[in-house]
């Protein structure tokens, strides 16, 4: 038996803001890269519905590539250790590449995937994030494209998980408790 039912959650942002968002940071990255091809890099596993839902939104030439970390490990707060699931399958040298990552929170794990790919050469690196939480930040971390900046809370659905459920919802929600 799994502790998913037992979770008590609260709609945090809704499914039409999430919407409105991602449609305009594809726009925003349409007219930075619109003529050029591109290599989207989709962070496993939590950015997979905010990478495809973004993808959709670019009208420009893009190849999509994957990148599996794990920093949590069925936590509810970043290990700090990084932990490389699935590499790149294609390189990325002389490409322009946007690092599509689900939330930011530590700071370690974006820093860790764009020194792993600037270490590879890229013509330029573009980092997007949906959530940011700027208050857990332990290093400092440069991002060129937030969607939300949410405070230190546990946030679960469009992607982000709690020990592997909740990535079906279509909106974000935050964790009331865990009894």
């Amino acid at each position: 038996m799994n502790n998913s039912g037992n979770l008590k959650l609260s709609t945090y942002i809704s499914e039409a803001d999430l919407q409105k968002k991602v449609k305009e940071l594809g726009e925003t990255l349409t007219k930075k890269f619109k003529g050029q091809e591109v290599v989207a890099v989709c962070v496993l596993k939590g950015s997979f519905v905010f990478y495809s839902d973004l993808i959709r939104h670019m009208d420009t030439d893009i190849q999509c590539e994957f990148f599996g970390v794990s920093s949590y490990h069925g936590n509810t707060t970043s290990s700090g250790e990084v932990k490389v699931t699935l590499d790149l399958g294609s390189p990325v040298e002389g490409k322009h590449v946007i690092l599509v990552e689900d939330i930011v929170d530590t700071g370690l794990t974006m820093n860790y995937l764009k020194s792993a790919i600037l270490s590879r050469k890229p013509k330029t690196l573009t980092t997007i994030a949906l959530l940011e939480k700027p208050e857990a930040l332990k290093v400092p971390c440069e991002l060129d494209y937030v969607g939300f900046k949410i405070p230190n809370d546990f946030v679960v659905g469009y992607g982000l998980d709690y020990q592997g459920y909740y990535r079906n919802l279509p909106y974000i929600a935050q964790v009331q408790n865990f009894n």
